[in-house]
Order: structure tokens, then sequence, then C-alpha cells
């Protein structure tokens, strides 16, 4: 089956003004400032990869009604699906590590990094990590019980027996 990639350049759709697009872009993805400068900056960005045709549409529709142009490009079919790592694997590509070359003057902060080199899972993949075994603990509950939906969570106070001090004895002179 092949996969797809959404990649956008930050074109806008004719009738629809470059800040209009900012905005419903940055509703649809969920977010502002840098992220959308990288978006709308002109370069080829990959918002996602490895879909298979009709989830790569459901993008392309999105964002096209966002106000926004972007193409679903097939990708390599030689490169093959990220799979977890063992222990002994991931220490592996831990000591490997990849030299990330500046692409604009923001990332030159960024020239001398040495970064590992992880791959991204596809799409659905289970990224949680094992499962412990749930182990209850021998704790009695019986004497809880839940309040009906809607019921005042306040705490009871309690009555006070208000008594009336005998003030029979006193007297009111002019």
């Amino acid at each position: 089956m092949p996969l797809f990639e959404i990649a956008f350049q930050g074109q806008v759709r004719s009738g629809v003004t470059q800040d209009q697009a900012r905005a419903r872009i940055g509703q649809l993805f969920q977010v502002g400032g840098e992220q959308l400068d990288v978006l709308f900056s002109g370069r080829r960005v990959v918002i996602k990869q490895g879909l298979d045709e009709s989830a790569a549409e459901k993008y392309r529709q999105a964002i096209e009604r966002a106000g926004a142009l972007c193409s679903i490009d097939p990708m390599d079919a030689a490169a093959e699906p990220v799979r977890p790592h063992s222990q002994a694997e991931q220490a592996t590509v831990q000591s490997q590590s990849s030299h990330v070359e500046p692409r604009d003057a923001y990332m030159a902060a960024f020239r001398n990094v040495e970064a590992p080199d992880f791959g991204i899972a596809p799409a659905g993949a289970d990224m949680q990590d094992d499962y412990d075994t749930f182990t209850p603990l021998p704790i009695d509950l019986s004497a809880l019980s839940l309040a009906p939906p809607g019921a005042d969570l306040d705490q009871l106070k309690p009555a006070i027996d208000a008594r009336v001090p005998d003030t029979d004895h006193l007297k009111l002179e002019d």
C-alpha cells in the first residue's frame, strides 16, 4: 500500500488573505507564533507523513477549508516502516548521532548540535510502553459512597443548640 506525506509551503488559496489563512491554520493545528512563521516561511514543510491515500486526502481538504494549499506527495517506497527498538538497538542508535545543519538564521544556533537519528513511528502505532500488571491495594472502601448527580457536596454543618440567656433579672432605667 503506498504511503503519502502532506507538504505545505505557505501558499494560500485565491480570495483568502495571508492573515486569514495563518489564523485558520493556527486553529486547525493548534499552533501559534513561531510555528506559524515556520509554516508560512515559503519553505517546504512536511506536516504529516506515513498516511494512506484517504487520510492524506482528509488532511488536504481540511487545509484547503482553512484557506491554504498543500501537496500530497508519495513517500519513498524503499523506506521501511519504523519499528520499535530493543534496548540494545536503542543504545546503538543513541551512540550514533547526526550533524544538524541550520536551514536559516534562526536555526544557526543549532549548528553544532549532535542529535540521535530517531525515526518516526507510522500512523496508528502504539507509542505506550509495556503495561505493568495492576495489583489492587488491600483497602476497604465499603464505608464510602457516591453522592447522586447534582448533589451539594459541601460539608454538612452541625446543628447548634442556641440557648437564649435568661434576662428576666435585668431592668432598664430611665
